[in-house]
């Protein structure tokens, strides 16, 4: 069955304006038969709104004046007032016309829109995802599920947390704002093989519900360079001791919040927030608030 988005479709533009000259007609020929009785000028609103997506603004206008003055030719009301009537009967034929024609175009513009970003999504190298409020991916690219290589080639209604279990942290259901972030964790793929990945999320809200979209990026190659027996790894590292402040102040910047917020919401000064920040620079050995957020869902997220 033709949905309303394909019947507007600019193939279907002569079809349409036929249906709606002829309607015009049976609707006119109507009103003329029941003259004496009553008046079908509101049917005229029908033909307008069918032809709004394919006419120029101007002749909506013109269409809705011309069914205006139909009306009021076979109408058997009062003559002293006609003028009166063809005003407000033209306005409002107009009127219900460019409305339901701004609509359509909108909606189109909409769907078009969309649909590009479908495309550059399934055909990006990247792998994004989207995860629901429950933690399981809602929408997956062929680079994600390539990455992560499901038995049965779809990733959607499974759990994120099944193959990376640090992104299923990121996504929160409590009220919060929202934030971008980025982080190095391990991955897993289906077949039970695990990776070092990057990722790049961001929480959004899709109403009021909390939904989380990320791209992943396989960097075993890249960032894993051979160890010497010497060396400690860094899942045996032991983290670095905050204090109560300093764990306060990360929380809040793990949540997004800026330094004037935070200064809000702990009753301190702003002087004392930025020194806090640069305490935890310090002993996370980092330099952007990213890379601090970064550490802190890796290392202190039991804490936050």
């Amino acid at each position: 069955m033709m949905s309303l988005a394909e019947f507007w479709e600019e193939r279907n533009r002569t079809r349409v304006l036929l249906l709606s000259g002829v309607l015009l007609l049976i609707i006119a020929l109507g009103d003329w038969w029941t003259k004496p009785y009553f008046s079908l000028g509101f049917l005229y609103l029908f033909p307008i709104m069918l032809t709004a997506r394919f006419l120029p603004r101007w002749s909506v206008v013109a269409l809705g004046v011309f069914c205006a003055g139909l009306s009021e030719l076979f109408s058997s009301l009062d003559p002293s007032a006609a003028v009166i009537r063809l005003s407000f009967e033209a306005l409002g034929l107009a009127g219900c016309g460019l409305f339901v024609g701004e609509l359509i175009r909108n909606r189109r513009l909409t769907l078009e829109a969309e649909e590009r970003l479908r495309v550059l999504v399934e055909t990006s190298p990247a792998a994004i995802v989207t995860v629901d409020e429950r933690g399981f991916i809602e929408r997956a690219n062929r680079a994600a599920t390539d990455l992560i290589g499901p038995r049965d080639g779809h990733l959607e209604g499974n759990p994120i947390a099944a193959f990376l279990p640090e992104l299923r942290h990121a996504l929160r259901g409590q009220e919060g704002p929202q934030f971008r972030a980025t982080m190095q964790c391990r991955g897993h793929r289906d077949n039970g093989e695990s990776f070092l990945a990057d990722v790049w999320f961001s929480t959004y809200r899709e109403g009021t519900t909390p939904k989380l979209a990320a791209i992943i990026a396989d960097v075993t190659e890249d960032r894993e360079a051979p160890t010497s027996p010497d060396s400690v790894p860094a899942s045996v590292e032991v983290r670095v001791v905050l204090t109560a402040r300093e764990l306060e102040v990360l929380r809040f910047v793990v949540q997004g919040l800026t330094n004037k917020e935070i200064t809000a919401r702990m009753d301190i000064s702003e002087s004392a927030v930025k020194n806090t920040l640069q305490h935890l620079f310090a002993k996370t050995e980092v330099r952007t608030r990213g890379q601090l957020v970064r550490v802190a869902l890796e290392q202190y997220r039991d804490l936050l």
